[in-house]
């Protein structure tokens, strides 16, 4: 019986992990569960799986983590705050089902030193497809990894015509079903760009041996080349709760908790380039990747007010991207990564990205 501490326990990710949970009760039980904000929400999850401990906000799921004996911690918190519960898993020794990628991204190299070899499960259903990839091979024999993006609701659109793009439209993704920072950084590919930042960090592949592919159908998750000329690929319907199991027992798979391709069906899956010029954003991400130290962490600070603004009708489609570049073009990061300096570092973010994006309208 896997004991499961699951953070972030009534967004999308928590919710679809209780959902493997409950079906599969003989194999897991939860001892503690946190949430954001919604309190009532996690009450009525606590009642129905008999849980005592909970935690509200970041600061209390991370003294949560570290006071409740547990097997697995599934971080499924969004954004940065998710950091300080990331290094407590880690710091515990409990293997960490990793849905929140700012932490790692913002963590950098503090995360890697604290994490040992096999502590940190990927559950972002790109990650969890390299993972299973790479049971394929040995590390030397690896070529490239190749992440697949959807293209999100904007796919074969040029730039110029992205700078009308509304928040609903924005909203509108072909495939996921996610929260508004999410689903915008899926439209912007500001979330490919992330993931290729926690690509390297999990799996220590160089960035000029990490590519973006445009996969429509949202069906190959992503992929790794070996050396031999072998491609090696994880395919199923969109489905979570796949990537979430596998988090929750890695690397042991839960049997039915998702649907298998029908292949007595005709389909078809396309791959395309992916327009650079259009969706800046990954390159910008190879780029702050590889300067290290607050680089990331500025790169997604800065995308979260730039996407808080858009929302809020005060900045473009296309000024998320731009206003991202220049505030990582201002930035002077320290000599030395430290928890003090990540915090101090994605302060100035935040403020350098409002006052640019305040001067820009005034």
């Amino acid at each position: 019986m896997r004991r499961v501490v699951l953070l972030g326990s009534t967004g999308s990710i928590g919710t679809q992990a209780l959902d493997v949970i409950r079906a599969s009760a003989e194999r897991f039980t939860v001892v503690g569960l946190s949430a954001g904000s919604n309190a009532d929400a996690l009450a009525a999850q606590a009642r129905e799986f008999g849980v005592e401990h909970t935690a509200l906000g970041a600061d209390e799921a991370e003294q949560l983590v570290r006071d409740v004996d547990a097997d697995v911690v599934v971080n499924g918190i969004t954004g940065s705050v998710g950091l300080g519960p990331t290094l407590a898993a880690l710091e515990t020794g409990r293997t960490l089902a990793l849905a929140n990628k700012e932490s790692l991204i913002v963590g950098g190299e503090l995360v890697r030193r604290l994490a040992a070899p096999g502590q940190i499960v990927p559950v972002d259903s790109e990650h969890s497809a390299i993972a299973q990839a790479l049971r394929s091979g040995d590390a030397s024999e690896v070529r490239r990894l190749v992440l697949t993006a959807s293209g999100g609701p904007f796919r074969g659109r040029d730039r110029a015509s992205l700078a009308e793009v509304t928040p609903a439209e924005a909203l509108a993704h072909p495939t996921w079903d996610m929260g508004r920072m999410v689903t915008t950084n899926s439209a912007t590919l500001v979330n490919k760009g992330l993931e290729v930042i926690e690509a390297h960090l999990l799996f220590d592949v160089p960035y000029d041996r990490i590519d973006v592919v445009v996969h429509p159908q949202s069906i190959v998750h992503s992929m790794v080349e070996y050396v031999d000329g072998s491609t090696i690929a994880q395919a199923s319907p969109p489905d979570m709760r796949l990537p979430i199991s596998l988090g929750l027992d890695w690397p042991h798979r839960v049997a039915g908790v998702g649907a298998p391709l029908d292949w007595t069906r005709a389909s078809a899956w396309t791959f395309e380039p992916l327009d650079e010029d259009a969706f800046p954003a990954v390159a910008l991400a190879k780029h702050v990747g590889a300067a290290g130290r607050t680089y990331p962490g500025v790169y997604n600070a800065a995308n979260e007010q730039a996407v808080d603004a858009f929302h809020e009708g005060r900045l473009s489609f296309t000024g998320i991207v731009d206003t991202v570049r220049r505030v990582v073009d201002a930035h002077d990061a320290p000599r030395e990564l430290a928890r003090e300096s990540l915090a101090e570092a994605e302060a100035w973010a935040r403020a350098e990205a409002d006052r640019m994006i305040s001067a820009a309208t005034a």
